[in-house]
């Protein structure tokens, strides 16, 4: 593991409880970040703060309300004093059908997780940031996003809307010190699997030319440069996690 240094950042990790927002927050902590974990499971986000130990705190929240997603802001806030780094990365994968056939109360409820919920996140952190002239986000979209994955209209549509979401917000905030990239990851094994049909994980699989998932450590990695102040340059950007899917 290469070292990145966090010392002294502040940092908070949406959809922190597990999966790649739990092995994001353990490699901030071990790069000398304290990390704020937001999420909606108020038993597991505890139980994981617990675990990840001192430097570590644990906020419930449900990020589709703007409302609280500033009640947890403030609630990090006077624990830590600010906030340096967001990785956006909480979402939901929704239910697998064609767009005909697709629920419209579920394709609102991904969208809102996803996007607006990434949306009230990022607008909650950046004025902070940009009055103090340092911070760096990282949202966390999906190849998906890029390329649209069939049978998954709503997870595709939310998660292009992440991608310009952040290379808008990159270019807003590009005269400071604020940095705004975002990855796109091919699948990982993670409970949002159970969320999905079999075909379509099958699906998924086929389409990765590393033959693989991804592993939660390699997204850790490349979200922990791109929140470190080694990343002088670099925003409104996309960094692919693909296993070589990726076609641009």
């Amino acid at each position: 593991m290469n070292d990145i240094d966090l010392k002294g950042r502040m940092a908070v990790v949406t959809g922190g409880a597990q999966g790649i927002g739990r092995a994001v927050a353990e490699r901030l902590i071990a790069s000398g970040a304290r990390v704020a974990l937001w999420d909606r499971d108020a038993a597991l986000v505890a139980a994981t703060a617990a675990e990840l130990g001192a430097g570590t705190i644990a906020c419930a929240v449900d990020q589709t309300d703007f409302a609280a997603v500033s009640g947890a802001r403030e609630e990090t806030e006077a624990a830590f004093g600010r906030i340096d780094i967001l990785v956006a990365n909480a979402g939901v994968a929704g239910s697998n059908a064609p767009v005909a056939d697709y629920d419209v109360e579920e394709w609102k409820s991904v969208v809102d997780i996803n996007l607006n919920g990434v949306f009230h996140c990022c607008k909650a952190v950046t004025p902070g940031m940009m009055a103090r002239d340092y911070g760096r986000i990282v949202n966390v979209a999906s190849i998906a996003g890029k390329e649209g994955n069939p049978n998954a209209a709503a997870y595709s549509a939310s998660k292009a809307g992440v991608i310009a979401l952040t290379k808008s917000l990159g270019k807003e905030t590009a005269a400071k010190n604020v940095a705004v990239n975002c990855v796109t990851p091919a699948a990982a094994r993670t409970r949002i699997f159970d969320q999905m049909a079999q075909s379509h994980i099958d699906y998924m699989l086929s389409r990765i030319p590393r033959g693989r998932f991804l592993e939660l450590r390699e997204a850790a990695a490349m979200i922990a440069w791109l929140v470190s102040e080694e990343n002088t340059f670099t925003t409104g950007a996309v960094f692919d996690l693909s296993g070589g899917r990726a076609s641009y």
